[in-house]
């Protein structure tokens, strides 16, 4: 059984909602700030944002994705995966619908004799 809330000590808290000393997370103006220097190298390189917020990018480039992170400290993390199943099906899809379209364009062209 867990103990009570009231009967357990506060860890690192002296009071119950002040921060433990010596750490000071930072602000998301830092974080972004840190974030933008973080990405700028892989920018340059042909990497694409998907989606940006204060504390993480992701980025992607071929069948790659790179996730950058900025903790409450101010430490960069990055990780790189593949491509998720939604991204590929989305892939597949954009070609199916060129493909698709190409067609009727050369289809339409016949029917009225340009080709």
């Amino acid at each position: 059984m867990l103990p009570d809330r009231e009967s357990s000590p506060q860890v690192g808290t002296s009071a119950g909602s002040e921060r433990p000393s010596g750490i000071e997370p930072i602000a998301a103006d830092d974080a972004a700030l840190i974030l933008a220097q973080a990405i700028e190298p892989y920018l340059a390189d042909g990497w694409h944002v998907l989606d940006r917020s204060a504390y993480s990018a992701r980025l992607t480039r071929g069948i790659r994705n790179l996730d950058v992170r900025v903790d409450l400290l101010g430490q960069v993390e990055t990780e790189e995966s593949s491509l998720t199943p939604l991204q590929d099906s989305g892939r597949l899809a954009a070609w199916v619908l060129l493909l698709a379209t190409l067609l009727v364009v050369l289809a339409l062209s016949a029917a009225l004799g340009i080709i």
